[in-house]
């Protein structure tokens, strides 16, 4: 078996650095797409998504913070610019739109629909970068660009479709909140290229949850008694640990390391293996029901998004 692998690694022209990075890329998105799985798991406990997903953010926040402080370190061989006023108020927007609020959104959303549905909405991302281009800075969609936006967006309305027809009216609610989930990341990857260049990544990464952690924990506190935290299910809190850890921290630092080893652009069309893996778990770990209209929408989506990321503006 090893030696296949190996003979099938050389065939590809593969080193060992972008067997690394591929590696990486698809066992991070792999475990981004248990996200969804792991909170619709914790609705079955009766946990609201306030209360959810400020356990999440709680357990996260030392690994964030420790990511903060690493990414701003100063070596001999790197001195990380200092923050300016602008990087903070950048710092706090992007943990605002990025994590805060793309997170609250989608936690919301998925009490209403599958998992599969949602890993296909936020997959538009791509799409709605572009399209922010368009709104914001006038930048030109070209024609294999909307081809592929239709056909992403065409796979989502057919998986919608369906989901109305099983589930009821309540499926449009949760399609609207994770939708806007999906519009508020895209803001965040939209302004976040300058300042990564700046800060770097990981530092940025850091600080932005950070931020997003402080925030879902004081809109907590707001809305809920101290003692809401402590009524949960012991079942709530080892799922909010395993999202935290192995479906939050780890595939950030996976992603990274696979960037780092493959680039940005082969590390994103990996990701593609992300709503496939939502939908397997989530008919095995969820019974969500396996049909041939997920298939087909899923097969489209994706189909979609590869479009729209290889072509050129026509």
């Amino acid at each position: 078996m090893s030696r296949r692998l190996h003979s099938l690694i050389d065939a590809l022209g593969l080193n060992a650095q972008q067997v690394g990075g591929l590696t990486l890329a698809t066992l991070g998105a792999i475990a981004f797409s248990g996200k969804a799985i792991i909170v619709k798991l914790a609705y079955r406990h009766g946990v609201d998504a306030v209360t959810l997903i400020m356990l999440r953010m709680l357990f996260a926040l030392p690994f964030f913070l420790a990511m903060s402080w690493w990414g701003s370190r100063h070596t001999p061989q790197r001195k990380p610019a200092p923050l300016t006023g602008k990087d903070v108020l950048g710092i706090g927007w992007l943990g605002f739109t990025g994590y805060y609020l793309a997170s609250f959104l989608d936690f919301a959303g998925l009490q209403y629909i599958t998992a599969s549905l949602e890993r296909l909405i936020l997959y538009l991302n791509p799409t709605l970068v572009l399209l922010l281009g368009l709104v914001l800075f006038g930048r030109r969609i070209g024609r294999h660009q909307a081809a592929g936006m239709a056909i992403s967006y065409g796979g989502v309305l057919l998986v919608f479709g369906h989901e109305v027809n099983l589930q009821g009216s309540d499926v449009a609610l949760g399609t609207v909140l994770v939708f806007l989930s999906a519009v508020s990341y895209a803001l965040y990857l939209f302004y976040s290229g300058e300042m990564v260049q700046r800060l770097g990544s990981m530092r940025l990464v850091g600080l932005a949850t950070s931020v997003a952690c402080a925030l879902c924990i004081v809109q907590f506190v707001v809305l809920r008694p101290l003692d809401a935290a402590l009524a949960v299910a012991p079942e709530v809190v080892w799922l909010s640990v395993l999202n935290a850890t192995l479906c939050t921290v780890v595939p950030v630092m996976m992603v990274m390391m696979a960037i780092e080893r493959i680039g940005s652009g082969l590390a994103a069309q990996v990701g593609m293996v992300g709503p496939m893996s939502t939908m397997i778990m989530g008919v095995l770990l969820l019974g969500e029901p396996f049909t041939a209209w997920l298939v087909a929408g899923t097969v489209l989506v994706i189909a979609g998004v590869f479009v729209c990321s290889r072509a050129r503006t026509w």
